[in-house]
């Protein structure tokens, strides 16, 4: 088969196609040439700067898999890739160890006042008592993110002496043990932390997750890193903080806008600004083509590759039962995510009815994809999903039955976090989602984009107030449904909303006598 490579590739992962496949090499080249040439093609590898658009796809009429030598697959059309068969493969893995070295590079310069000590000396200056650094040993990390990059640094920060802690609402306490990693929720991993890092995707409900808010809870001079994605942190808020002194200083290695024209960083003190260098070492960008190039050969050969990125067809008698159902057990995933607050170590999976005689894969995958797209900066699909879980300490359990009882299908969702169990239950209904359960109580109800929940003693008035303060911050109530387990006890309550609760808002529902608990779920797209 006929391999083309659009952009300068490491000689290790070329070497690995050409032994396996004809390599043709169109580097630099005009868009004109590349469109002229795909057509004799089977696969496409391609870094970040070739757009595999519907256009330059459709022209590939033998393509078979894409392979982006890297994470990102920003510059790859996966909706056109996906409807013409095409597999879309990146490397996820290579760069790991690129940005968790990156990450203790920018903490030591912090630490250690590197950069603003080598100006000073390179002004002909002496200063040496103007910099004087602190010690890392004993100090307590605090990773918000404890994906393969988190836990790299929490294995490396132990090797310092550092105090690890983390937060991931995804990751076990188990799991995370294993690295030596103290699990704990983000306002302790606030308050305790001498150094906090981030490692999470940017998604609506992840940007600006350190923001006023954030900062106000943190250590009075802690260090903040952000090695994964611009906009998590909000960069005006960390600038004030760190013009106050309420921050000891922050290594920036990603920009909400890049290059960061403007920024408020750079006429900051005590920060470390580079140009988004996390995965940029000479070995991270072997282990990206080599990574890629070895997928790019298993799918050309008939193998699945391990880290695709977009689900492989299914035939059209699944396609079409199952296809209904997607949206629905991602709904279940993410709303059982937000549900339970924590990580689960098992999870059920039961598909009821009619659709019981078909293939739960997809239905699996779907439900990791909206349990964990908070948690992973990699797509979940057939292909890949297993292994995600896995990783993260993770054991899907799928059951199978005939019986839905009223409905002709039925897909339920359950786990255990700390002994106690929590059920989440939906069907299709005219084509549309609908939520059917939550714990042991049964309902009928369209989910929305944003959700609210509550659990509350049964007294008179309290959904009144409710709804008073929400309707005080415009918060419009779509849908309600009410469940309790005895009059006067303790009774549930859930909101469809067509606006996002403020957190003031949400707070002021909690701050509510009869309140119990509260739940704020969102589940609109998050990317």
């Amino acid at each position: 088969m006929r391999i083309l490579v659009a952009e300068q590739l490491a000689p290790e992962g070329l070497a690995l196609l050409r032994a396996a496949h004809q390599v043709d090499e169109l580097v630099g080249v005009s868009r004109e040439r590349l469109l002229a040439a795909i057509p004799e093609y089977d696969a496409l590898v391609v870094r970040s700067q070739v757009q595999a658009d519907a256009e330059l796809i459709a022209a590939g009429r033998r393509l078979i898999v894409i392979g982006r030598a890297g994470v990102g697959v920003d510059n790859v059309d996966l909706d056109a890739a996906t409807r013409a068969g095409i597999t879309v493969v990146n490397a996820p893995t290579g760069n790991t160890i690129a940005a968790a070295e990156h990450t203790l590079a920018l903490l030591y310069a912090l630490a250690r006042r590197i950069a603003a000590a080598d100006a000073s000396v390179r002004r002909g200056e002496w200063k040496r008592s103007q910099f004087t650094g602190l010690e890392l040993r004993g100090k307590t990390l605090g990773i918000i993110g404890l994906g393969k990059i988190g836990q790299a640094i929490a294995d490396r920060a132990r090797a310092m002496e550092m105090i690890v802690i983390g937060q991931d609402p995804y990751v076990t306490a188990e799991q995370a043990a294993l690295h030596g990693i103290e699990l704990v929720d983000l306002e302790a991993l606030l308050s305790r932390s001498d150094v906090v890092t981030v490692h999470v995707p940017l998604t609506r409900s992840t940007r600006g997750l350190i923001g006023a808010d954030a900062l106000a809870r943190m250590k009075p001079g802690a260090l903040l890193l952000n090695v994964a994605r611009g906009g998590v942190i909000d960069e005006a808020a960390v600038a004030e903080a760190l013009r106050e002194g309420r921050l000891g200083g922050a290594g920036i290695d990603v920009f909400e806008n890049e290059p960061p024209t403007g920024s408020p960083f750079l006429d900051m003190p005590a920060t470390v600004l580079t140009p988004h260098l996390g995965a940029s070492t000479a070995e991270a960008q072997v282990r990206v083509a080599v990574e890629a190039a070895a997928q790019v050969i298993d799918v050309l050969e008939g193998r699945p590759a391990r880290y695709a990125v977009n689900a492989p067809l299914m035939t059209p008698e699944t396609a079409q039962a199952i296809a209904p159902y997607l949206p629905l057990a991602e709904m279940l995933g993410r709303f059982f995510a937000q549900f339970v607050r924590m990580g689960v170590r098992t999870l059920t999976l039961e598909v009821a009815g009619e659709l019981a005689a078909h293939d739960a894969t997809p239905l699996t995958a779907a439900l990791l994809r909206g349990l964990l797209e908070t948690a992973t900066t990699e797509r979940v699909n057939l292909v890949n999903a297993a292994h995600l879980a896995r990783a993260r300490g993770i054991t899907v359990v799928e059951r199978k039955t005939p019986d839905a009882g009223a409905f002709s299908s039925l897909v339920t969702i359950s786990g255990e976090v700390d002994g106690r169990p929590t059920t989440v239950a939906g069907t299709v209904a005219f084509g549309e989602p609908r939520l059917t359960r939550l714990n042991d109580y049964w309902l009928d109800m369209a989910p929305s984009a944003s959700m609210l929940v509550t659990r509350h003693m049964d007294k008179p008035g309290t959904m009144g107030r409710i709804g008073l303060i929400l309707g005080e911050a415009d918060v419009n109530i779509s849908a309600m449904h009410l469940a309790r387990s005895a009059p006067r006890a303790d009774a549930l309550m859930i909101l469809a909303l067509d606006d996002e609760v403020p957190e003031r808002t949400a707070a002021a529902i909690r701050g509510q006598e009869a309140v119990l608990d509260l739940w704020v779920i969102r589940l609109g797209g998050d990317r």
